[in-house]
């Protein structure tokens, strides 16, 4: 409303919300971030406090009205506005204390008072403003409804109470579902052009409406569609596992077969019930999956006899699974991570620390040169301990 605004917090996150509004964010020349746990602000330190109280010492002389609203959480709300300040300020300035509730952040705020200073300072301390605020908030409101309705366009002078809509207005063509008769919804944002008149060949204009009969018709068949298609696949994994049972040659085999498939069963459910806008996050969980697969997959291949354990290649089935497994959870590790750090990269500011997740190739280095050393001097044993590692 043509306000010259200021906003000040100790948290360094609120100066980009104050000036996102049109404000302008006052700071102190003391580099101190207040952000606490759960959106809180912390208790500064002395240097600070102090150089707070000489930036808001200035500005009581300058401004009209002064909202505080600094909580911290389990203490009595700090003074900001102190006895000093409230003196310098302009007679009929005001004072709105949100933090009355909890005794407040102007000197001599009283709950659920208006007091009023020596020098025609008032200070206002209600503890039940928002509720208070139900009524202006819903005059707000419904005056923006009736500004925007009226401005759908001009009335008529020979109709009154008619609107002329005005479709080149971005807003009313925006909002508009049908118009004359004519479908306007999706392609909303098409100009306008009148209807062309009806054919007389009835054939050529007909409208086809389905009755309710047929639309449910229709819906049973695409569920009838969805129910096929479950019991197809459903059918096909039970007989593969019925097959496994048949050709098992012994109970430990089913024994890990069992536990394998009840571990994809639980891990497809928890994936697949996830939103498609938390894919992107949900990549770092399913490194620490994919950490599981890649040291089963080594133990898989740890297992064999002493002539297999020297070969480069895979020498049975389950040495073959296991590279496979080793190969596929590295593929999404290293994926993930990449990806994970491109969606953290976006949420950077400049001026935020850098990391060094390039020193992590220090240990890294250590046990891969160690684990290859170890393999061709048989000197140690560290095939199991590099799993443990992994």
């Amino acid at each position: 409303m043509g306000a010259i605004v200021r906003g000040f917090d100790v948290r360094i996150a609120c100066k980009e919300q104050v000036e996102s509004l049109g404000a302008t964010f006052l700071e102190v020349p003391i580099k101190e971030d207040g952000s606490g746990t759960g959106g809180y602000a912390k208790e500064m330190s002395d240097a600070f406090k102090k150089a707070q109280a000489e930036l808001m010492l200035e500005q009581a002389a300058d401004v009209d009205v002064i909202i505080t609203t600094a909580l911290i959480p389990g203490k009595k709300a700090p003074i900001l506005v102190t006895e000093e300040m409230l003196a310098v300020m302009k007679p009929g300035s005001v004072c709105v204390d949100l933090a009355a509730a909890n005794g407040g952040n102007v000197a001599q705020t009283q709950p659920d008072k208006i007091v009023t200073t020596v020098n025609g300072v008032k200070i206002i301390g209600y503890t039940d403003l928002p509720s208070r605020l139900a009524g202006t908030a819903s005059n707000l409101f419904g005056n923006n409804v009736a500004k925007f309705i009226l401005s759908i366009g001009p009335q008529t002078t020979n109709k009154k109470g008619f609107y002329q809509i005005d479709l080149n207005d971005d807003a009313v063509q925006n909002m508009l579902i049908a118009y004359n008769g004519e479908r306007r919804f999706p392609d909303k944002i098409k100009p306008y052009s009148p209807p062309l008149p009806p054919k007389k060949n009835t054939e050529q204009s007909a409208v086809i409406i389905k009755s309710e009969d047929e639309l449910w018709e229709e819906e049973n068949e695409k569920q009838k569609q969805g129910f096929v298609k479950n019991t197809l696949i459903s059918t096909i994994l039970c007989s593969a596992l019925l097959i496994f049972g048949f050709t098992a040659q012994d109970h430990d085999g089913v024994l890990l077969m069992s536990t394998f498939a009840l571990a994809g069963l639980a891990g497809y459910q928890v994936v697949w019930g996830v939103a498609p806008a938390l894919h992107s996050p949900l990549m770092a969980v399913t490194n620490a999956i994919s950490g599981m697969t890649a040291i089963g997959g080594m133990i898989l291949l740890s297992h064999g006899e002493e002539k297999d354990a020297l070969s480069l290649l895979p020498q049975s089935p389950s040495h073959w699974l296991g590279a496979i497994a080793t190969m596929l959870s590295f593929i999404n590790i290293s994926g993930g991570f990449l990806v994970s750090g491109k969606m953290l990269d976006l949420f950077k500011r400049p001026n935020d620390p850098k990391d060094f997740f390039e020193l992590y190739s220090i240990p890294v280095g250590l046990v891969l040169g160690s684990l290859a050393a170890s393999a061709y001097t048989h000197f140690g044993i560290l095939a199991n301990l590099s799993g443990v590692v992994a």
